[in-house]
């Protein structure tokens, strides 16, 4: 019997700031549309979120142009206030997201499972730059 275990990809940043205050912003829906999208010409219209095991969650990124759009949406699996939120996408894969206090500043470990579709390099550069322009959104805010 055969079993398919998807490739996981890890990104990862320290953000210049306190992990009360990187919580809120990657958290926070009036935050979360400031720097969810992976480059300058894509945005984040919307976002929804329920932040607990259970809750669910919906970001809608769209092409500022608006030549395509989707939403980006699934279930907490798992929340720990400061620590940890993992959840699963819509479409079945997993991701965990660890917040690391490092008292002036926050590491953030983001691990997701793969999909099929894409290059495990493209994705992994599409994460990251989203949390690349986590990070600039909020030390410079």
């Amino acid at each position: 019997m055969e079993t398919n275990h998807p490739t996981k990809v890890t990104v990862q940043a320290v953000i210049q700031a306190p992990v009360d205050k990187v919580w809120s912003y990657w958290t926070e829906p009036v935050h979360i549309t400031k720097w969810n999208q992976p480059s300058q010409d894509w945005h984040a219209p919307r976002a929804e979120n329920d932040l607990r095991a259970g809750g669910e969650f919906l970001t809608r990124m769209e092409a500022k142009d608006g030549s395509m759009g989707f939403d980006f949406a699934g279930v907490y699996d798992e929340v720990k206030r400061h620590e940890l939120i993992s959840y699963t996408i819509g479409d079945g894969r997993k991701v965990e997201i660890r917040f690391i206090d490092q008292g002036s500043e926050t590491k953030i470990v983001e691990t997701f499972d793969a999909e099929s579709m894409h290059p495990v390099d493209f994705q992994q550069a599409g994460w990251q730059a989203i949390l690349d322009n986590f990070k600039t959104y909020t030390e410079q805010s």
